[in-house]
């Protein structure tokens, strides 16, 4: 009987794994207070997102602009459900008795029920994108006309937002929730408890693209992005290969903006418009975009120097959080996460023996 051998590698990635749970299950509700373990909760909102874009990004090849489109979709859904929630039955949202006369339109009355608004939040940026993926990638578009297409969509949703002020609230957006599905967010069990849940998506999302990466779709990928002609000599279409993780980074984007909803209390357009769109995207770049737990400590990273610069630097924490990124991306292209194998190359290098070069008679 053979035995099953498990590859180094896969311990690795399994120890990782395991090591972010206990982090964020263990460690930091000891080691924080509960406004900081509130903040932290908003990182993984973000991190959620994020590890959807290594997968486009990272493995794919995408430049996604406009995760915050299907963060957005995600985001709103949860708030329709809440404001409905807090409201009670039959009764409208605070907001729409002061902009919409308190008549409730007849496509909110679906996101009175919970398991309705879960399901359009897991299945409506899938569907979203799967369209809108399946229409430019079959034409082959790609490289910077994704990106700006990508960029142009989020922009054209959060000018959407904005206009229908009496159904999404306007700029103001969406705030006072009071409740998340029957329990009360004022209590601090039940902000711990989101916490947890949002920690729980965030672990299960890695695990998720973990498997990806290491399946026969994950090799198909990566040749999709590096050489599109030989697999499709191979009998394989680049588009719907990619497709696939499109669809997959909008699915992650839409949970992340569900939880960010309860997590941080307030949801407008700017939270979800182009420029936070690149906010994403560059915290997946200082972590490092090929590496699996790269998006993850950049988008806690970028989370993290945000409230760290503008409380210490109200004016200018702007400018150095992008040079804190200038840096990094200079010393560091792999990002963060190189950071780890280059450690370990290092003493590699300066014990090696030297070589000397043989002259030839």
């Amino acid at each position: 009987m053979t035995s099953l051998k498990i590859a180094p590698s896969t311990w690795g990635t399994v120890a990782g794994i395991a090591a972010l749970a206990v982090l964020l299950f263990v460690v930091a509700p000891a080691a924080l207070d509960s406004f900081r373990l509130g903040q932290l909760a908003k990182y993984l909102c973000w991190a959620i997102a994020a590890v959807g874009i290594g997968l486009a990004w990272g493995r794919g090849g995408m430049l996604v602009l406009g995760q915050g489109l299907y963060f957005g979709l995600g985001a709103y859904a949860m708030a329709f459900h809440l404001k409905l929630e807090q409201a009670g039955p039959g009764n409208a949202p605070d907001f729409m008795q002061l902009y919409a006369g308190g008549s409730v339109p007849g496509w909110w009355e679906p996101f009175r029920s919970g398991p309705f608004t879960i399901l359009v939040i897991a299945l409506l940026p899938a569907a979203v994108a799967a369209v809108i993926g399946y229409a430019v990638l079959k034409r082959r578009v790609k490289g910077a006309y994704f990106a700006i297409l990508s960029q142009a969509l989020a922009a054209a949703f959060a000018i959407l937002l904005i206009g229908q002020i009496k159904v999404t609230g306007g700029s103001n957006g969406l705030n006072n929730f009071t409740t998340f599905f029957g329990y009360n967010l004022y209590l601090p069990e039940n902000k711990v408890m989101v916490y947890q849940i949002t920690a729980a998506i965030l672990v299960l999302a890695v695990v998720l693209v973990a498997v990806l990466y290491r399946s026969r779709y994950g090799e198909l990928l990566v040749a999709a992005r590096d050489a599109e002609e030989r697999v499709r000599f191979l009998g394989h279409d680049p588009a719907n290969v990619k497709l696939v993780a499109y669809v997959v980074a909008a699915f992650l984007a839409g949970l992340g903006g569900a939880m960010f909803v309860p997590v941080v209390g307030i949801v407008t357009p700017s939270n979800v418009d182009a420029v936070a769109s690149i906010a994403l995207l560059a915290g997946v770049a200082l972590g490092g975009r090929a590496s699996l737990f790269g998006p993850v400590i950049g988008a806690i990273a970028v989370g993290f120097a945000q409230s760290s610069l503008s409380e210490n630097f109200p004016g200018t924490w702007s400018y150095f959080q992008g040079g804190l990124f200038i840096v990094v991306i200079l010393l560091l292209p792999g990002g963060l996460a190189s950071l780890w194998s280059r450690m370990r190359r290092t003493p590699r290098a300066s014990t090696a023996p030297a070589r000397t070069q043989e002259v030839p008679a």
